[in-house]
């Protein structure tokens, strides 16, 4: 428990520290230009639970639809261990030393699901993996895209990575009188950077609305600055209208057949996002198929949305895990660093072998297919083209 005292200096430590940081964003230069890069490095991390399960057939994937780059040199793929939750509690520490190094060294990560424990946990105070990593990397944006041409859906969702409820969610504390606090963090230059990327990429693709997702009515500070910062950088795309929601309506209305068809690119806070995207992949058939993007101007990450089912992993089942996440993350992968052709291919192989040829299913028990299974039928389908 803190004394009023300890907690005055805990409250002043977060703001000295978000100062240092949005200093650091002040300074930050362009994205990254892949096409400078030899050899481009990608970073391949299976975590732990059913992680390297999955991420081993994306890695296959990977390998295959790279294999002229990587033979001739322009593209490497490193494979990194130690992101498990045993390292990181011998350490002590979100992500290993050795792990967080080598991770700098690449350039772009294929990232599987980590555990992180919860409050019933009664060991060290283990921070998220992904938190951190989205910290230590700056990955501020989280791309999270859900489409379903059947239902009228294609939404992208722009989720702010770096901030919000889950910024210095290690460090809250229980102060006298039984008095638990957390806190919300919400800069003008994080929210900016997020609000200028969901904007361009509706400009870039055609879209015409961007809904940002706050509880502006009720959280005036922290949501009302991301609110009115977005609709500031939205003045500076006439053809694009910026519409307020707020969380709980939105969730409603995505289960709204009729409303939900005009929804086009949403914008969203740290906590939010995580949330509605997990509630959106649901229209797609689950977080086991939804891939995620995590893009910072230095390094990019991508992974599944779900998390690391250690139940599956106890009773014997992740050999069935199901790898589209991770495959549908691929995707995003490949379009990111150029390879537009290869992500074409590999989507294409993917919505046939999900949704309409379906010759194997993935249950997640013996009754379906193995994740192995599963991704040579997807190598098979992109190698007959």
């Amino acid at each position: 428990m803190f004394t009023n005292q300890q907690a005055m200096q805990r409250l002043d430590e977060i703001l000295q520290k978000q100062k240092q940081r949005v200093a650091a964003m002040r300074t930050q230069g362009d994205f990254i230009d892949y096409n400078t890069l030899s050899p481009l490095i990608i970073g391949v991390c299976g975590g732990d639970g059913i992680g390297p399960v999955i991420t081993k057939v994306s890695e296959d994937v990977l390998r295959f639809l790279l294999q002229e780059d990587i033979a001739a040199g322009k593209v490497q793929l490193r494979t990194i261990d130690g992101l498990t939750i045993e390292n990181r509690i011998a350490e002590g520490a979100a992500i290993p030393k050795d792990v967080l190094a080598a991770l700098k060294e690449c350039h772009v990560i294929l990232k599987g699901p980590t555990t992180t424990p919860d409050a019933s946990y009664t060991g060290p105070n283990i921070e998220s993996a992904n938190v951190a990593m989205r910290r230590e990397l700056d990955l501020f944006a989280n791309m999270r895209p859900v489409k379903v041409p059947e239902e009228g859906i294609d939404w992208t969702f722009f989720r702010e990575n770096t901030e919000g409820s889950y910024a210095v969610g290690s460090l809250g504390f229980e102060a006298e009188d039984g008095i638990s606090v957390d806190f919300t963090i919400t800069t003008t230059e994080g929210t900016r950077r997020i609000a200028r990327l969901a904007f361009e990429y509706a400009k870039t693709n055609g879209k015409t609305r961007v809904a940002v997702v706050t509880k502006a009515n009720v959280i005036k500070e922290t949501d009302g600055k991301f609110l009115r910062i977005a609709n500031e950088i939205a003045q500076e795309y006439p053809g694009i209208t910026a519409e307020s929601w707020y969380a709980d309506i939105m969730t409603a209305k995505l289960v709204d057949e009729k409303r939900r068809r005009e929804f086009e690119v949403m914008l969203l806070p740290n906590l939010y996002g995580d949330i509605i995207t997990d509630e959106a992949a649901e229209f797609q058939g689950g977080v086991g198929t939804a891939g995620s993007a995590n893009i910072g101007k230095r390094y990019a990450m991508f992974e599944a949305i779900h998390g690391s089912a250690p139940r599956m992993v106890a009773e014997g089942r992740d050999m069935y895990a199901d790898p589209c996440s991770m495959l549908r993350a691929s995707v995003m992968l490949l379009r990111h660093i150029g390879r537009a052709d290869a992500a074409g291919r590999l989507e294409a192989a993917l919505d046939k072998c999900m949704f309409t040829e379906k010759k194997l299913a993935v249950t997640g028990r013996p009754t379906g297919a193995t994740s192995a299974a599963f991704g040579q039928y997807v190598l098979d389908t992109i190698a007959a083209g």
